[in-house]
């Protein structure tokens, strides 16, 4: 009875605590279930028909990659052609379903359409990949400087899913050594949530971070930012 008395209690909790921990469980859930949705529209393919958007046949689309993304990091001439460059095949049915930008250039007379051919000039060949993998499976091996990498090539894309997805990981790996440069990339894509979350950050240790080599950096090298960091903590 004693032994009962000693051990008992420690796996029983209140009710009410029973009734947090049952809540917050339930909005975890919520959200997990959410962010399922969101996955399976997000990797419906579809492409644009006479009634509007229909679905693809995916026994079709997967035969024969049909468009290459290259990494063009300079003038293009005969002493250095497109061929020279690496590139990444997909299929144009996947990358205009993901993308509106995509879907422009390929199902319109553009010079991405005839050619089959899209130039990327503002990527890493890694970035491009993990890019075009995401598009096709919605997962991505995430570190800070992959996932400002995709975040970027999400916001020139339109590709929403991606950039939330990017903007989430980033805020969830805010410290005081990554805070500036995530809120200057925040501000430059209209990452809106990333920047509010850094901008709090910031302006709760200003001080400290204002005497950082990083920060001096950021002065001479995107003054822009450092005015806005100025104008919010003014107005706190």
């Amino acid at each position: 009875m004693a032994s009962r008395e000693e051990y008992y209690p420690r796996y029983i909790g209140t009710s009410s605590e029973c009734s947090a921990k049952a809540s917050k469980t339930e909005k975890e859930l919520e959200i997990e279930i959410e962010d399922l949705r969101a996955k399976v529209n997000f990797l419906r393919l579809f492409c644009t028909g006479a009634g509007g958007l229909i679905a693809i046949s995916r026994s079709n689309t997967f035969a024969f990659p049909d468009v290459e993304l290259l990494i063009v990091s300079g003038p293009t001439d005969p002493a250095n052609p497109l061929s020279s460059f690496p590139s990444v095949p997909a299929h144009r049915a996947v990358l205009a379903s993901r993308s509106p930008v995509f879907r422009a250039m390929l199902e319109n007379d553009m010079e991405e359409s005839i050619s089959g051919t899209i130039k990327v000039s503002d990527a890493s060949y890694d970035a491009l990949r993990a890019f075009v993998n995401y598009l096709y499976t919605a997962e991505a091996c995430l570190d800070e400087h992959m996932a400002s990498d995709l975040l970027v090539l999400a916001e020139k894309y339109q590709v929403t899913y991606l950039k939330t997805y990017c903007e989430k990981f980033l805020m969830s790996k805010l410290n005081l050594e990554n805070v500036l440069p995530c809120y200057a990339l925040a501000l430059q894509h209209g990452a809106k949530c990333l920047r509010y979350e850094s901008l709090s950050l910031i302006m709760d240790n200003m001080d400290k971070l204002s005497k950082g080599e990083e920060y001096m950096e950021l002065v001479e090298k995107d003054p822009r930012v450092v005015v806005e960091i100025y104008e919010a903590c003014l107005s706190k």
